[in-house]
């Protein structure tokens, strides 16, 4: 078959999945001989949407065997292994479609003819996934913390949604390609088809501008009067609120009113106080970052256009600046949780890293017992489910206990710092928490279909605590996640 002929039928399959006459598109498409990779691709979408599977692992294989750098035939290629329950494959060609993004955060294939961006953050999602039916949790937690390197604003939600599902090892939705979105020929090379008249009769073409009454050579006149000089400069973005920032160097909250960012995190700065800390807006949160982890974002078209995403820098970062009464700027925590979260100047700050890190403060030379009682509240847990050790492996020597010599723990202390790790008994073997009653000081209307749905009043149970903001519970025969800010504690006498 022809280059012409194949660029015909390539145009009229097209045309009819466009039609919804996807049977039709399907017919066409087999008829081409020798197609090529995009064409095998278009046809594994097909068989892919009719659900033969069979077939459309036999197209993704004719595609990638004429392209073995078309990453996107890889990623459905691993969503058809995926659907047969083959996880082991779909990982490996999920794998394969990473490698071939080549470290880039993304792959815009409109210059190829197909209207997709397919994204580094999106494949890191389903190699989780595959791991996670593989039974491998903690392999599947990697890639998500992977993928927030990644990550774009409009693709953080769903990053966060697969972290909150794998930290509580249940399974969470793949990111599936549009299989009625098709690689199409190219527009120039069709409109060649049509036959044209190259020797026809000439026409008179009226023009605006009088020099084009001249009947000899003359160069291209424009065709608008009184038109522009010089190009539109190119618009500026600019942010509803704050000013745009890039985010240098990753940040760990020790207070509530402290907000975690990571390098390549694009934020907004309200208000920098004199002290070096700044209140900023971040994925609709609001808190405090330093400011000398920040640089300012210059964000114009042509600047996104030539410049593209910057890469965070290599160097450590800057030391953390002191918080000083007056100089910090406000962020969204009220006045007593300020109060709560700042420290007598004589106290030590130990920050607990768990399935999140928090802070609590304790007076220098504490015992055991003040320890572990703090992290116990601050964990809802009871103390003798909470180990405690000096090091990420909770193993001999590093594990805390009442037996421990505490003068020896808090002589690693750093100033008034010191970190430690912490685990939790009902997160090693999947047994629940202690239940505890509680009752809903506002309605909360689900948003999200891991969401639990309350009415005011309402009496819940809780299950286990997801993070320090996020509780999970059950309430009218339904499960699901709430804020825990919505509820309080049943008194004892109103039980």
């Amino acid at each position: 078959m022809s280059f012409v002929d194949t660029l015909r039928q390539w145009d009229m399959a097209v045309t009819c999945v466009d039609r919804q006459d996807l049977s039709e598109a399907l017919k066409i498409f087999l008829s081409i001989q020798d197609p090529n990779s995009k064409i095998s691709f278009d046809i594994g979408c097909l068989h892919f949407l009719n659900k033969d599977l069979d077939a459309a692992e036999k197209a993704f294989d004719c595609s990638i065997r004429k392209d073995e750098h078309l990453a996107v035939a890889f990623f459905q290629r691993g969503m058809t292994f995926y659907k047969k329950k083959r996880y082991e494959e779909s990982l490996a060609d999920f794998q394969q479609a990473f490698k071939a993004l080549r470290g880039n955060q993304l792959i815009d294939y409109k210059a190829l003819g197909l209207r997709y961006k397919l994204y580094a953050c999106e494949v890191l999602i389903n190699m989780a996934l595959s791991e996670a039916q593989l039974g491998n949790w903690e392999e599947a937690h990697k890639y998500l913390v992977k993928a927030l390197n990644y990550k774009t604003d409009t693709k953080l939600n769903i990053i966060d949604k697969a972290l909150d599902s794998a930290l509580k090892q249940k399974l969470f939705k793949p990111v599936e390609f549009p299989s009625k979105v098709l690689f199409k020929p190219n527009k120039h090379y069709v409109a060649e088809l049509e036959k044209k008249d190259y020797l026809g009769k000439a026409k008179v073409v009226a023009s605006v501008v009088p020099q084009d009454a001249f009947s000899g050579f003359a160069p291209l006149q424009p065709q608008v009067q009184d038109g522009p000089t010089n190009p539109k400069e190119p618009e500026v973005l600019r942010a509803l609120e704050g000013e745009a920032h890039t985010v240098l160097f990753q940040f760990v909250p020790e207070t509530s009113d402290e907000l975690a960012v990571v390098p390549g995190n694009v934020v907004f700065v309200l208000q920098k106080g004199a002290d070096n800390w700044a209140s900023v807006i971040f994925n609709g949160r609001r808190g405090l970052v330093p400011y000398n982890y920040l640089e300012r974002l210059e964000m114009s078209m042509a600047s996104k256009q030539n410049k593209g995403i910057p890469q965070p820098p290599s160097q450590e970062p800057p030391t953390r600046p002191k918080r000083k009464p007056g100089l910090t700027p406000r962020s969204d925590s009220s006045d007593s949780e300020r109060k709560e979260e700042q420290p007598p100047d004589n106290s030590l700050i130990v920050k607990v890293r768990f399935t999140f890190t928090f802070a609590v403060s304790v007076p220098p030379g504490s015992p055991y017992a003040i320890l572990i009682e703090k992290i116990s509240r601050k964990l809802n847990l009871p103390m003798t489910a909470i180990t405690l050790s000096l090091t990420p492996e909770a193993t001999g020597p590093s594990v805390i206990n009442d037996s421990t010599d505490m003068e020896s723990v808090w002589s690693r202390a750093s100033g008034v710092h010191i970190s430690l790790w912490c685990y939790a008994k009902e997160q090693t073997d999947h047994s629940p928490n202690i239940e505890v009653p509680l009752v809903a000081l506002y309605s909360y209307e689900s948003s999200n279909p891991e969401d639990l749905k309350f009415h005011r009043g309402d009496t819940i149970t809780i299950i286990s605590r997801v993070n320090q903001d996020w509780l999970e519970g059950q309430c009218n025969g339904d499960t699901g996640i709430f804020p825990a800010s919505f509820v309080e504690e049943v008194p004892v006498n109103g039980q």
